[in-house]
């Protein structure tokens, strides 16, 4: 780049204007090259524990890792067995998991199929998680390369944060439906292509194309993305005359998005909201699970300059925190803002990270781990409509594109400035260089930990569980999979989702009276689940009453048990003399698994 366009390049970025097309070098193929070797790079460092030894799986997170191979599973099976997709009855026999409503990333499983096929839902899963981060630095880098800073180096700064921030490693703790958010520049790119003249048609009908990509992906990030771009949109329209003669097209192309995307999703969306399954919001447990305002200072415990015990005591869990940006990120951020303030873009970027910022916080300010007794203003939007499904910490994750534009941006105002002054030109670089490595060398990210997963019980690899599941029966695990155990559906996935099994790990209705069908992480509670969770979560077995033994055989029938099996658990004989006292008959140990054969039961 010359310093005319360079100079051009400044100008036009001040207005937030996209900067003119520099001279394209023959050698930019090789810098995009080296770009996205390095994000790929990046994402193996990120998953190497996984990818040494794929025995391993997340330590963090086992239970969504088994529902996400699950849902891999569930997408082979649509194409190798045109099951339909939106809702499933191969778990929580025998009502229906309504997947529209789980997440099932239909959009990347279905294209995975050959991969969960040939390798296994697991070794789907795995790149599906680090393709998918890589994916979505390499979307990140090529929309800031050619559109918005049109500069190879800090189009790579901004998308190697917007890839791996700590928040996007948070989440690679088995959310790949989260950290692949290679659609979202897509639709930014797309959208702005819909001012172009003569083509509002064909932009309108593309754009509508990556929005329904999008939404088989993951619907939360959707949401923010069209907030995002909305506040952009509608600041670039006030801040610039010459942009609003543009409004025709632009409002052209954007209504036929919009009736293409409703006319695809109208079905789908249907199935969600009021098809089997549906719920009617989040339960009030998870829409409590705010964004402590101590941890935007505080630095996440997958990145260099982590602590994990510190980092423990300021968020729900190891896969949210969705903040952790470090006090030197937070003032660098100001100051940009403050240096480049005559771009209406980052003037709109500011004021978007406050909105999120102030959206995660909750209902009531959570400062240090505890209550302060302040209100939020989410309090007066969680129950409304499309929000009262939203998790409320995850508005601070949106933060994170943000924080990726800013760094683009000012490192292109640098590469700028020291392009016009050459006199000064080190000890630009040299203030640029020391100023990011203070801010950005903490936040590097550090491998995922891994943990040894039980081996898949022979009983279920061998196919000898087939015999007990016929005649639409189902297959009962103890403990009974929920968030604290979900082996069974890593087991069914790998038969292929042919081994139906009770009960599940998912989002389904409550349908307790008086509970207003929100959202349970299970199906809602019978007998014979609490007590085999009561002994899974305490090790001992309690009195076992007639009441009780009643209760077992109407639930085996409601389950359609075919048979019930107890594999490798730490609680093992506590579990296995529970359910002998229950049935009053012994097990036998088989392929790996005590067995139950409650067929003559539930006949």
């Amino acid at each position: 780049m010359t310093t005319a366009d360079s100079s051009r390049a400044a100008d036009a970025s001040e207005e937030g204007a996209p900067a003119s097309p520099p001279d394209q070098p023959r050698t930019r193929w090789r810098v995009d090259l080296l770009a996205v070797l390095s994000f790929v790079l990046l994402a193996f460092w990120v998953t190497i524990r996984l990818w040494l030894d794929p025995e391993d799986g997340l330590r963090d997170n086992r239970t969504d890792q088994s529902q996400f191979e699950w849902m891999m599973a569930h997408g082979s099976r649509v194409v190798t067995d045109f099951a339909y997709p939106f809702t499933s009855e191969r778990m929580n026999v025998p009502e229906a998991v309504n997947l529209m409503a789980n997440t099932s990333v239909l959009s990347v499983s279905i294209p995975m199929t050959p991969v969960t096929l040939l390798a296994g839902p697991r070794m789907s899963f795995l790149l599906f998680l680090t393709l998918g981060m890589a994916a979505t630095a390499t979307s990140w880098y090529f929309l800031l390369s050619r559109v918005v800073v049109r500069s190879p180096g800090p189009a790579w700064l901004g998308a190697t944060f917007c890839g791996f921030a700590p928040a996007m490693v948070s989440h690679a703790n088995a959310h790949p439906n989260i950290v692949s958010q290679f659609v979202v520049p897509l639709i930014i790119w797309r959208t702005l292509r819909l001012s172009e003249p003569g083509r509002w048609l064909r932009n309108g009908i593309l754009l509508a194309l990556v929005i329904v990509w999008q939404a088989f992906l993951n619907l939360e990030i959707l949401l923010m993305t069209a907030i995002g771009l909305g506040v952009v949109v509608a600041a670039l329209a006030l801040r610039r005359p010459d942009l609003r003669q543009r409004a025709r097209p632009f409002l052209a192309g954007l209504g036929v998005a919009a009736a293409v995307a409703l006319l695809l999703l109208a079905y789908p969306l249907y199935v969600q909201f009021f098809g089997p399954g549906a719920y009617r919001g989040l339960s009030p447990l998870i829409r409590g699970y705010s964004t402590d305002l101590a941890s935007y200072v505080a630095y996440s415990r997958e990145s260099l300059a982590g602590d994990e015990p510190g980092a423990r005591g300021l968020t729900q869990n190891p896969t949210e925190e969705n903040a952790f940006f470090g006090w030197p990120l937070l003032v660098l951020g100001a100051a940009l803002v403050w240096w480049l303030r005559r771009n209406v873009v980052v003037r709109a970027l500011a004021l978007l990270a406050v909105l999120f910022a102030v959206l995660s916080l909750g209902r009531e300010i959570v400062f240090n781990g505890e209550l302060t007794g302040i209100p939020a203003p989410w309090a007066v939007l969680e129950n409304l409509p499309i929000l009262h499904s939203v998790v409320p910490t995850r508005w601070a994750l949106a933060i994170t594109p943000l924080f990726g534009l800013l760094l683009a941006y000012g490192a292109q105002r640098a590469q700028s400035l020291a392009n016009r002054n050459p006199a000064a030109r080190p000890q630009i670089r040299f203030a640029t260089v020391t100023v990011l490595a203070m801010a950005l060398v903490p936040l590097l990210p550090t491998p995922l930990p891994a943990v040894r997963l039980e081996p898949t019980p022979a009983f279920v690899t061998s196919g000898a569980w087939r015999p007990y599941v016929t005649d639409g029966r189902s297959i009962v695990t103890l403990p009974l999979p929920s968030t604290h155990y979900a082996d069974p559906l890593r087991w069914s996935a790998e038969t292929g989702l042919d081994m139906p099994i009770a009960r599940g790990y998912f989002l389904g209705p409550d349908t307790r009276p008086g509970r207003h069908r929100v959202a349970l992480f299970t199906a809602p509670a019978r007998l014979t689940s609490e007590l085999f969770e009561e002994i899974r979560r305490t090790g001992a077995v309690p009195s076992i009453s007639q009441q009780q033994r009643t209760a077992a055989e109407e639930d085996l029938r409601y389950w359609r048990a075919g048979a019930v099996i107890l594999g490798p658990h730490e609680h093992a004989d506590a579990l296995r003399n529970g359910m002998t006292e229950l049935l009053g008959t012994a097990p036998t140990y088989t392929g790996g698994v005590w067995l139950w054969d409650v067929r003559n039961v539930t006949s």
